[in-house]
Parts: structure tokens; C-alpha cells; sequence
């Protein structure tokens, strides 16, 4: 009897191990945010309002057409004057850039934002496991990544990949590598670094839909800590919860969206296609519709499927209102019932427009993004950071609450994830010294107070003025 028990523990306690062994692994694999550090150039870098009268005078390739969508451009953009430039706009060299302004425009970010992030994280560049950089715009040799490692003397048996082209929706795309290698590999560092180059991509045409993206990005960057080591999960800021990336490459319309050319006389710029928000709405849709069953609670899809139901039910009975506008595309769910904070990517002030629409979200919730916008603008990949200490200035994230994070990349892409706040937090990053300001009383910037004479120019008798 005693050897008929002993024979039946061992596959029970097989079971046991086998059940342990698999919860004790999920907890290696879990991907931690320790700190993150947003980039902020000098002053002397900050772009106003005569500024940029300045540098579009500059391009002798435009006329009083272009002068106009340009203005229409930048008032409605949600853009303020205290963003910033790389320095070759400011010496005057935008249309002739040299290969050592990209390089020093990157390690200008690198030097402060990565330094100062290991700094007060306590961790030393030669723990560091794994680095990944995305910069969309500019790829040099040695590689961006080659140069972080061999600033700060990282260890030889480092990881490193180095990302370009990815857009604006890169940050989630690096995320996702590194919470893939955590899978397979325990206890370690990872360095996630994301900015854009500026410097050589100065377009000094006049097409318009290619001079637009001169009005929208600016410069910024941000260096993320993450690990997956659970000794570390009470000194965590976040933990992923869940990420969906989303490629509409395959559909033509969405894929020449957003695209990188020449110009008829051979200038280089980057394309914005009027297709644009429709591609937009198309990627977010099809990763919502992905991402929604991960982060809803059980109840709320439930309502959705009945709500669903019932409207098909009187669409095929013909109980429907006929004729009504088409409006917006809602998502229908209600997203507040397993998000409390909504990070989106400021791409610009349609961009915001159309996911609040989207997912019926409140001024409140839109506010972060609005005032990255306005004080930070278009920092591409990185912008989505600059929204989060945004919402660590204002002291909203607390324990437990879940932050909703999304973006929109060429290609064209749109990337989400979940994140779950592991403390309350409350450093300000980037926004400590100036929260206090924001929301301004008025988002309304002086370029039509300044340039709005403009408007009522003839082209036939109009001329530059010369201040």
C-alpha cells in the first residue's frame, strides 16, 4: 500500500513542480519600468514666434500661397513658442546640413538624458543588458547604438539593436523587443532610447504636403530603465500589462500615407498625404478591436455584445433611423471602465481630435497630450513619454491604476499597450519646474497676431518685407 502511494505522489508532485516552475518563470517575465528621462534643450534651442518667421523667409522657394497654408498650418496646430530646434536651424544651415549635425544633435541628447536617468536610478552603464534605439530619420556608422556604448563604456556581451524608419510609433516597437528578450532571458537591464534626428531632414521645398512636417516636429527624446527582475518590482514606476501592434503595410493607401521622397526638383522631404487620418482610423480600429478583450474588464464586453446585438437586430428589422450623418467612427465601447489615463501620441491636434472622438474621451483626459503639444510639440516616438511625466507632474497616476498608451507610425502602424502605476508617483521629469503654469488660460499662439496680415496680401503686388 505504501509503494501504491509513493507511486501515486510522484506525478502529483510532478504536477506541483511543473505548476510552480511555470509561475515562478511568468514572474521573471515581467517587464518593469524603473525610471525614464525626458529630454530638455537649452534655451538657447527654444523656437518663438519671430524665430520662425525667420527660417521660413529663409527658403526662397516660397510664395504668398505657400505663406498662407504654412499660417493656417502652425495656428491650428496646437503648437506653442517655447518647442525647440536642433542648432543648424539656428546658425542658418537648415538646407546645407553636414553629417556631424545629426551626430552631435543625438549625442547632445544622449549625454544628458541617459546620464542623468542611470544617475539617479542608481545603476551603472556595465549592468546594462540590453540597449535599444530607435531614431527613425538617421542611421550612421557606426551605429547610434555603438556610439551609446562606447560613451559610457557598456559591457561587451551587451544586446544592442538599432532601430530607423519605424516613425513616430517606434517607442512601442523597442518596447515590444525588449519584453520579448526578457522572455528568454532572467534578471536583467534594459536601456530603451528613443528621439529623432532633425537636423539633415529640413525640407526647403514648396510642396505642400511636404513642408507641412516642418511646422509639426520639433526636438525631444526620452531614455527608459526597464527590467524584469522581481527584486526590483517595489522600486518600479510601471509593469506591462499587455502590448498590440498593428501593420496596414499590406493595404497601398495606408502604406503611401506617410512617405519619405523627392520633390519635382529633387528635394527631399517627407510626404503627409491627405490619406492620412483614414489610414489612421482604419489601424486604430482593427488594434482596438484587438487590444480591447485584454484590458476591458469582463462586464463592459459583455454590454458591448449586447449593445451590438440589439443594434443589429433593429438594422435588420428595419427599426434603424435611416438618412442619419455618418459622423466620427466610435469605438463603442466604454474604456474608462479598465483605463484611467489615456497616452497619446501628439502627432498633432487632428490626431488628438480623432482618438478623443474614437474613444469618447473628456477634455480631463485629453489634457496631458494637449499640453505635450503645445509646450513640447511633435517629438515623434518619444512624445508619448513627454504625455506620461505629464500626468506624474499633475500627481495623477496613483498605485493601481492602469495608464493606456497609443501611437501611429509610416508604414503604417499603429501601436498600444497597457501599463499598471506600481506607486503613486509625483517627480515632475521635464515638467517639475513649470506644471504649475499648465493648462494655460489660452492655447492660441501669436503666429496670426504676428503674420495674419498675410491673408489679405494680392499675390500680384506682394513682396517679402524685410523685417
Amino acid at each position: 500500500m505504501e509503494l501504491f502511494f509513493l507511486l501515486l505522489s510522484i506525478p502529483i508532485l510532478y504536477i506541483f513542480f511543473i505548476l510552480w516552475k511555470w509561475v515562478n518563470d511568468s514572474r521573471d517575465q515581467q517587464c518593469y519600468i524603473l525610471d525614464y528621462q525626458c529630454y530638455k534643450p537649452s534655451d538657447d534651442r527654444m523656437v518663438g514666434t519671430e524665430f520662425c518667421g525667420e527660417v521660413i523667409k529663409r527658403n526662397k522657394n516660397l510664395g504668398l500661397n505657400e505663406y498662407k497654408f504654412l499660417l493656417k498650418a502652425i495656428v491650428s496646430s496646437g503648437i506653442g513658442e517655447q518647442t525647440y530646434s536642433p542648432r543648424i536651424m539656428f546658425s542658418g544651415r537648415e538646407e546645407c546640413p553636414k553629417l556631424e549635425d545629426g551626430i552631435l544633435e543625438m549625442e547632445e541628447f544622449f549625454c544628458d538624458s541617459i546620464g542623468k536617468l542611470l544617475s539617479r536610478a542608481g545603476i551603472s552603464p556595465q549592468e546594462i543588458d540590453l540597449l535599444v534605439v530607435n531614431i527613425s530619420m538617421f542611421a550612421a556608422v557606426p551605429s547610434l547604438s555603438s556610439r551609446i556604448i562606447n560613451h559610457y563604456k557598456m559591457r561587451s556581451d551587451i544586446k544592442s539593436f538599432n532601430l530607423t524608419a519605424m516613425g513616430c510609433s517606434a517607442s512601442l516597437i523597442s518596447l515590444d523587443i525588449i519584453r520579448n528578450v526578457f522572455k528568454s532571458y532572467k534578471n536583467k537591464f534594459a536601456l530603451l532610447v528613443t528621439s529623432e534626428s532633425l537636423s539633415p531632414h529640413w525640407y526647403a521645398g514648396n510642396n505642400k504636403s511636404m513642408i507641412l512636417a516642418n511646422c509639426l516636429f520639433r526636438s525631444g527624446g526620452c531614455a527608459i530603465l526597464l527590467t524584469n527582475n522581481k527584486a526590483f518590482k517595489h522600486k518600479a514606476m510601471f509593469k506591462l500589462k499587455c502590448l498590440v501592434r498593428t501593420h496596414h503595410g499590406a493595404i497601398d493607401e495606408s502604406y503611401n500615407c506617410c512617405v519619405q521622397q523627392e520633390d519635382d526638383e529633387g528635394r527631399t522631404g517627407f510626404h503627409l498625404s491627405k490619406t492620412l487620418p483614414k489610414a489612421a482610423t482604419r489601424s486604430l480600429v482593427d488594434n482596438l478591436r484587438t487590444v480591447t478583450p485584454k484590458i476591458l474588464p469582463v462586464r463592459e464586453l459583455f454590454r458591448f455584445m449586447a449593445v451590438s446585438l440589439v443594434k443589429k437586430w433593429k438594422l435588420r428589422h428595419g427599426s434603424a433611423p435611416k438618412g442619419a450623418p455618418e459622423g466620427p467612427i466610435k469605438a463603442g465601447v466604454n474604456f474608462k471602465s479598465g483605463v484611467d489615463h489615456f497616452c497619446i501620441h501628439t502627432g498633432g491636434k487632428a490626431v488628438i481630435d480623432g482618438i478623443a472622438t474614437s474613444l469618447d474621451l473628456t477634455e480631463y483626459d485629453l489634457e496631458p497630450a494637449r499640453m505635450t503639444l503645445h509646450r513640447y510639440g511633435n517629438t515623434s516616438a518619444s512624445s508619448l513619454w513627454y504625455v506620461l511625466a505629464y500626468m506624474e507632474a499633475k500627481k495623477r497616476l496613483k498605485k493601481g491604476d492602469r495608464v493606456f498608451m497609443i501611437s501611429f507610425g509610416a508604414g503604417f502602424k499603429c501601436n498600444s499597450c497597457l501599463w499598471e502605476v506600481m506607486r503613486d508617483l509625483g517627480d515632475g521629469n521635464v515638467w517639475k519646474d513649470e506644471i504649475d503654469k499648465y493648462p494655460p488660460k489660452t492655447l492660441v499662439n501669436p503666429y496670426m497676431e504676428k503674420y495674419g496680415w498675410i491673408q489679405d496680401e494680392d499675390p500680384s503686388t506682394f513682396k517679402i518685407p524685410e523685417d
